[in-house]
């Protein structure tokens, strides 16, 4: 299967504009392409200039057309309000056009922005259909971000209208949204007329007179509205990630090669075609919710599961296997992170007894570098193929998989297997000469990235070009470094800001967090480069134990420095472990490493406005204080 995967990747490389070309046919268009690939303003590159298409169209009216209106598009499954129900693409339509119509009807036109501020409800993806059926640009801010972190993404926006909802609904509670919206409006210089508020049950928000409006009101009066064809370089939506100098980058989707691309990945890569069931346990905040829960498995016609939960907590850590199986649920995409969370609270896996997952054909994991003991985990206990996958914000879809759909290959923990057709990955040194096998450099991708990749940053070309292409000129810089073994499998071991310098050694923070977590009695693990006189940095790790697990600290100390020295050698000059209750992450996973870089080494630093849970920060600067850094460093 491996050639045939070679053949495919070569096509894509040498031949691109055939390749598209015979992707975009599973797309329906209004007008065909003057050209598959327009080079002509490189760096800056257009797929399918000149072609017509509406993405909504494509993701919903279709598939109605077809004659298949009746089959769930949308399955809701709330099991924090405990409500559960399907949505077939014909009422998914009905839903869509009207609201669609309601901006329309209040001068919201193609290329105007719309923020989305709002919790995992059903509302949420009729939202973003409807600004794509009418051309209006979306911005999805997740939900409950703080009010100036949503005040200077709608200043750079400037959006005509903001849809929100009265709350959104934690393990922990009720989280009141319209507080933070009015507080946020109040902050922002850019000025808006129109709110429209969905109020859900739980908490009832006060709607101010001229400005907001009632959602389920609104709509219900608003005309039906159709598609309007749109050119596939127009705008689909900008999604904002964060910024080294503190401004949020928002990363700007096109309509015609996020179509195409999100289309082809399904089938190749997560192995869905119409009909089947798929899930992706995200969020629509995230780049995962935009292009697998909302658009790539909707344009497939195939059933998305939009979950409102955790993989633990509501209720329990079998909730997720509950859900796959009673919804016969295909394949199953979620973060190393959550499996990591279950793992800690059910490291036997009692919670899979008696679940019937026959269903279930392949689990993938993205959002985080998945660790090998992870990986296995969750092979053994689901007895089912778990494929790494690795992509981010700004490509929109994945860099580096096992193409499921297509031609599965062999599966090595800790790589995501092989470039994804349609990208060039290369692993290169600081001249940018690329590096040999198995030797460890930046990760960059020859220009021009494919169709669905983010095409500039909004209103912003210039820190589009600095953040990504002037480094390494003709490619694009990803931020990650690896390395490729001898048959060209990827390695993604961290974030090039993690590598440690370790007396000249430069070593990942991946791979010591792989290393500790072979540990029996270890969940999860952190490591950062904290300063050193001496060498210059040294690690530090910081560990999450299994639930049930009795072991004094310097007992695991010892076993876990013995473990390291074992696997890594005496280079890595690791010393400083410790447990904490928690590690802090960002909502979609991440763990914050250089955050908790900066509280070590007694630096200045901001909380991460995606911060799923600020006291672990109070954890992380205790363990640290009683180890000799943060407060007491000298």
């Amino acid at each position: 299967m491996k050639n045939k995967n070679k053949q495919l990747h070569a096509k894509s490389i040498n031949q691109p504009e055939a390749f598209w070309a015979e992707a975009a046919s599973q797309i329906d268009w209004f007008s065909p392409w003057n050209n598959v690939l327009d080079d002509s303003e490189a760096p800056f590159y257009h797929w399918f200039k000149g072609g017509k298409l509406n993405t909504c169209y494509n993701a919903v009216d279709r598939h109605v057309d077809a004659g298949r209106g009746d089959q769930i598009a949308l399955q809701y499954v709330s099991p924090v309000t405990d409500v559960e129900y399907g949505i077939s693409y014909r009422e998914l339509l009905a839903q869509v056009s009207r609201l669609a119509g309601y901006m329309d009807s209040i001068g919201v036109k193609k290329g105007d922005r719309v923020v989305i501020y709002m919790p995992m409800v059903p509302e949420t993806a009729f939202a973003m259909l409807a600004c794509a059926r009418i051309g209006a640009i979306h911005s999805v801010v997740f939900g409950g971000f703080a009010a100036n972190e949503l005040a200077t993404r709608i200043n750079d926006a400037k959006p005509k209208l903001i849809l929100s909802a009265s709350c959104g609904i934690e393990p922990s509670g009720i989280i009141p949204y319209k507080p933070l919206l009015d507080a946020a409006l109040d902050q922002a210089t850019h000025k808006v007329d129109h709110c429209l508020v969905l109020n859900r049950g739980q908490l009832e928000a006060e709607l101010f007179p001229g400005r907001d409006i009632d959602w389920q009101a609104a709509v219900a009066a608003a005309p039906n509205i159709d598609c309007q064809p749109l050119d596939a370089t127009d705008p689909l939506y900008i999604l904002y990630t964060s910024g080294t100098t503190g401004q949020p980058k928002g990363v700007v989707r096109d309509n015609g090669g996020h179509a195409v691309a999100l289309a082809w990945s399904m089938k190749h890569i997560y192995d869905i075609n119409a009909g089947d069931v798929f899930w992706a346990a995200s969020d629509v905040g995230w780049v995962v919710g935009h292009s697998y829960i909302v658009y790539g498995p909707l344009l497939v016609g195939a059933t998305s599961i939009l979950y409102e939960g955790k993989p633990i907590g509501t209720p329990d850590p079998g909730a997720f296997w509950r859900t796959i199986a009673k919804y016969r649920v295909k394949s199953f995409f979620t973060a190393p992170t959550a499996i990591r969370a279950i793992k800690r609270d059910d490291p036997h896996g009692d919670y899979l007894e008696g679940v019937d997952l026959s269903c279930l054909k392949n689990v993938f994991l993205a959002g985080e570098r998945c660790d090998p003991d992870t990986l296995h985990w969750t092979e053994g206990k689901l007895k089912k193929p778990v494929i790494d996958h690795w992509w981010q914000t700004e490509t929109g879809w994945p860099v580096a998989a096992n193409l499921m759909g297509y031609a599965p290959v062999e599966i090595k923990a800790g790589s995501p297997a092989l470039a994804v057709p349609g990208y060039q990955i290369e692993v290169v040194d600081v001249m940018g000469d690329e590096v040999e096998a198995n030797e460890s450099g930046n990760v960059v991708i020859k220009l021009p990235l494919p169709p669905g990749t983010l095409t500039t940053l909004w209103q912003n070309e210039q820190r589009y070009q600095d953040s990504y292409l002037s480094m390494y000129p003709g490619y694009y810089l990803t931020g990650d470094a690896g390395y490729k073994d001898e048959d060209g499998y990827l390695y993604i071991m961290s974030r090039i800001d993690d590598i440690i310098n370790v007396a000249g050694h430069r070593l990942s923070t991946g791979r010591f967090e792989e290393v500790l977590c072979q540990h029996e009695a270890v969940a999860e693990a952190a490591v950062i480069g904290v300063k050193d006189v001496l060498k210059g940095q040294v690690p530090l790790g910081l560990v999450v134990l299994k639930k049930g697990v009795s072991l004094n600290d310097d007992d695991l100390n010892q076993q876990l420095m013995s473990l390291v020295r074992q696997e890594i050698g005496p280079v890595a000059s690791f010393r400083l472990v410790s447990a904490v209750q928690k590690l802090p992450k960002t909502r979609s996973g991440k763990i914050l490493r250089g955050t908790m870089r900066n509280i070590a080494d007694n630096q200045s630093y901001n909380v991460p406005a995606t911060i799923e849970d600020p006291a672990t920060l109070d954890i992380v600067r205790n363990t640290l204080t009683r180890m000799g850094y943060a407060d007491a460093h000298v």
